[in-house]
C-alpha cells in the first residue's frame, strides 16, 4: 500500500526521490520521509506527518543532499500516522530502511531485539527489520548477506530497500508479496513501487519476481531468486510517458480520468474484434484450448473490481449460458471453497498487486480449481504473471483513488470474455455480431453521456451538500451499478451511502425513506423497467426525494419529489457501463461541494498491497 522510491547516482538524488513520492502519493499519504547518505557518509533523515508537500516544507528547513537515498510515503498499518512512525527507519545511525507490507511476527522479533538491547522509537512492524539488518551486520557480514539472513527471520509480506554507511555504494532491495521495480539509467539506478514514480528519469525497468533480492550499484544490478541463485531479469521498455500522470487542464485526477473513458474504452477494444467477432488470441496463445475446456467461471476481486464481476455474472449466464460465481477475494481464500474442476478462475484488479486477490488466486491453484485469467491494467503485474491467460484493460495510469476508467474498461474486457466463452458454448453468430456492434458504438455513447449529463449532474449535486445518508437502487445488472455508485459517493464525499436491489425496498430499507434521504435510481429501458417504476412509486408515496437516471424512452414521469436525468439511449446489454458515468460525476461534484480531498480521500489508498 505504501510507496517506495530509491536512487543511486552521481548526482543529488533528493529531487528525484521527492518527485517519485509525489507520483506515488496515491499509494498512501499519512506521512512521508527520506534518508540519504551524505558526502561525509552519514545517514541523514527528514520525516513529516502528512503529505509529500509537508515533507518538502520540512526539507526547506533541513535540506538534504546525497547521491544515494531512499524515500517513502506511508499508508498506516502498524502505528498511527505520526512523524515517529514515518519511514525511513534507522538503527544506530548506521542502517536505514523503507518497507511496504506487513511483518506478521514483528511482536516476537521486537521482544527478542529488546532483550538484546535495541531501542524502539516507533510503533511500526518495520523497525524490527532495520534492527535485524544491523544485528546481522555486527557479525561481520556484508550488507547483501546481512539482508538475506534478516529476511529468513521475517514472516509476512514486504518490499524493502536498505542503505548502510558500512557499504555506501550499494542499495539492497527485496520483494515478497509487494511490488518493486528497478529503473535502469546510464551510470545510475532507481527503485520504486510503481513505474510511474520513475518515468521522469527512465523508461527502462526490471520487474522483480516474488522472492527476489537485488544488490544495486551505480553500474550494475545483481539479482538472486528465491533459491539464492543469481538470475537475469528482462529489461522492459515502458510505453508510458512522464506526462501520463499529470492532471493537465483538470482540477483533479478523478475528473480527468472520468473524461478519459471514451479513449480508454476504444483502446481496450482495439485489435480484439474482427468482422463482428472477438479474437480468442486476445486472451493469450492458449486461449482457444483453455476456453474449450471450461464448464464454469469463478470471478474473484475486491472493491470496485468486485462490482465489475457482479455485472459480468449476469452477462456470463444470460449470454454465454455458463454458470458463474463471484466472490470477494478476502473471503474466498479463507472459506475453504469446494473445488469445481474445469472452472476458469477470473481475477480482476486495476493494479494487479491487490494482496487479497493474489492470495485468492494462489489458494485457487492449490485447490485445483483449473485455469486462471487475469483482467488487469498493468502488464508487468504479479497477477498477470501468475495467470494462464490475461486481458489488459489499457485504461492507462489511474491516479485517483476512486476508480473510474479502470472500472468501465474492466466491464468492456469482461464482455469480451463473455463473448469468447459464448463462442465455445453455442452463442449464435448474429447475437455476437450485435453485441460487438454495440461495443464499437460505446466510446461515442460514453462521450455523449459526459457531454449531456455533466452540467445537469453538477447542478443537482448541490442537493446533497447537507445530506448525511443516501440510498442507491437498481434491478438486475443495474444493482451492482448502484453498488458502485454508492461506493463512489461514500469514499470521496464521506456521505453514508448504501445500495439495494429495488425489489428489496419493502423488506426493510423503505423504513429509512424520508425527505432527508435522497434516493438515486438507475433506470435503463430493459425488461425490469416496469417493475422498477413500481418501486419508484413506493418511494415517492412516502415522501422520498428521488433522482432517476433514465432512458428517454422510459416514460417515467417527473414529479415534485422525482427528478429525471435522461441519458442517451443504449442497448440494455451495455447499459451498466453507460449508467456508471453520471454516478461518477455525481460523487465527484458532491465531494467538491463538501470540500473533501477528491483524489486522496481519508484513510484510503489506491493499491491495497497488504491484507
Amino acid at each position: 500500500m505504501c510507496g517506495i522510491v530509491g536512487a543511486i547516482a552521481e548526482r543529488d538524488v533528493v529531487p528525484i526521490l521527492l518527485e517519485g513520492l509525489r507520483r506515488l502519493e496515491y499509494r498512501g499519504y499519512d506521512s512521508a520521509g527520506t534518508a540519504v547518505l551524505s558526502a561525509e557518509l552519514q545517514i541523514e533523515r527528514v520525516r513529516s506527518l502528512g503529505k509529500v508537500n509537508d515533507l518538502e516544507k520540512s526539507l526547506l528547513q533541513t535540506p538534504l543532499k546525497g547521491s544515494i537515498g531512499i524515500a517513502h510515503t506511508r499508508w498506516a498499518t502498524h502505528g498511527k500516522p505520526s512523524e515517529k512512525n514515518a519511514h525511513p527507519h534507522v538503527c544506530r545511525n548506521s542502517v536505514a530502511i523503507v518497507h511496504n507490507g506487513i511483518i506478521e511476527n514483528h511482536e516476537a522479533l521486537r521482544k527478542k531485539q529488546t532483550d538484546l538491547g535495541y531501542e524502539f522509537t516507533s510503533e511500526t512492524d518495520t523497525e524490527v527489520v532495520v534492527h535485524e539488518v544491523y544485528h546481522q551486520l555486527q557479525g561481520g557480514k556484508e550488507l547483501l548477506a546481512a539482508v538475506k539472513d534478516s529476511l529468513k527471520e521475517l514472516q509476512g509480506a514486504y518490499a524493502i530497500a536498505v542503505i548502510s554507511k558500512s557499504q555506501p555504494e550499494k542499495v539492497i532491495v527485496a520483494r515478497k508479496g509487494s511490488p518493486l521495480v528497478i529503473g535502469v539509467g546510464i551510470g545510475e539506478h532507481f527503485i520504486a513501487s510503481d513505474v510511474a514514480a520513475l518515468l521522469p528519469v527512465t523508461n527502462r525497468f526490471i520487474f522483480l519476481e516474488d522472492g527476489d533480492i537485488a544488490e544495486i550499484t551505480r553500474e550494475e544490478v545483481v539479482i538472486y531468486d528465491l533459491n539464492n541463485e543469481c538470475v537475469v531479469r528482462e529489461i522492459t521498455h515502458s510505453k508510458l510517458s512522464a506526462d501520463s500522470v499529470e492532471k493537465g487542464p483538470y482540477k483533479h485526477y478523478m475528473l480527468k480520468e472520468i473524461f478519459e473513458q471514451p479513449k480508454a474504452i476504444t483502446d481496450t477494444l482495439e485489435g480484439r474484434i474482427l468482422n463482428g467477432s472477438v479474437i480468442e488470441e486476445s486472451f493469450g496463445m492458449k486461449a482457444s484450448s483453455i476456453l474449450s475446456e471450461i464448464e464454469g467461471v469463478h470471478i474473484i476481486a475486491c472493491g470496485t473490481s468486485y462490482h465489475a464481476g457482479l455485472i459480468a455474472k449476469y452477462w456470463m449466464e444470460s449470454i454465454a449460458k455458463i454458470p458463474c460465481n463471484v466472490e470477494i477475494a478476502s473471503e474466498f481464500r479463507y472459506r475453504k471453497p469446494v473445488v469445481r474442476k474445469n472452472n476458469l478462475i477470473v481475477t480482476i484488479s486495476q493494479s494487479g498487486e491487490t494482496a487479497d486477490t493474489l492470495a485468492a488466486l494462489e489458494e485457487a491453484k492449490k485447490r485445483g480449481f483449473g485455469y486462471s485469467l487475469a483482467i488487469c491494467n498493468v502488464s508487468e503485474s504479479s497477477l498477470v504473471r501468475a495467470s494462464d491467460l490475461c486481458l489488459l484493460t489499457r485504461a492507462g495510469v489511474e491516479v485517483g483513488v476512486a476508480s473510474t476508467k479502470a472500472f468501465t474498461t474492466q466491464l468492456v474486457a469482461l464482455m469480451l470474455l463473455v463473448l469468447a466463452v459464448g463462442q465455445k458454448n453455442g452463442l449464435d453468430e448474429l447475437t455476437e455480431k450485435h453485441i460487438v456492434a454495440e461495443l464499437e458504438k460505446l466510446p461515442r455513447k460514453v462521450e455523449q453521456a459526459l457531454e449531456e449529463s455533466h452540467d445537469v449532474v453538477k447542478s443537482l449535486s448541490e442537493d446533497f451538500t447537507e445530506k448525511d445518508h443516501s440510498l442507491f437502487l437498481g434491478r438486475g445488472p443495474m444493482y451492482p451499478v448502484a453498488m458502485e455508485g454508492a461506493l463512489k459517493l461514500k469514499e470521496i464525499s464521506y456521505i453514508h451511502a448504501e445500495a439495494y436491489p429495488a425489489g428489496e425496498l419493502k423488506h426493510g430499507p423503505l423504513a429509512l425513506v424520508d425527505a432527508d434521504m435522497p434516493i438515486i435510481t438507475v433506470a435503463p429501458n430493459d425488461d425490469l423497467l416496469e417493475k422498477l417504476k413500481s418501486n419508484i412509486q413506493e418511494v415517492a408515496a412516502r415522501g422520498g426525494q428521488l433522482y432517476v437516471f433514465a432512458d428517454p424512452k422510459s416514460q417515467i414521469k417527473e414529479e415534485d419529489n422525482v427528478k429525471i436525468i435522461h441519458l442517451v439511449s443504449i442497448d440494455e446489454i451495455l447499459a451498466p457501463i453507460l449508467y456508471t458515468i453520471p454516478l461518477q460525476l455525481l460523487s465527484y461534484y458532491v465531494a467538491i461541494l463538501k470540500g473533501t480531498d477528491v483524489d486522496q480521500p481519508r484513510n484510503l489508498a489506491k493499491s491495497v498491497t497488504v491484507e
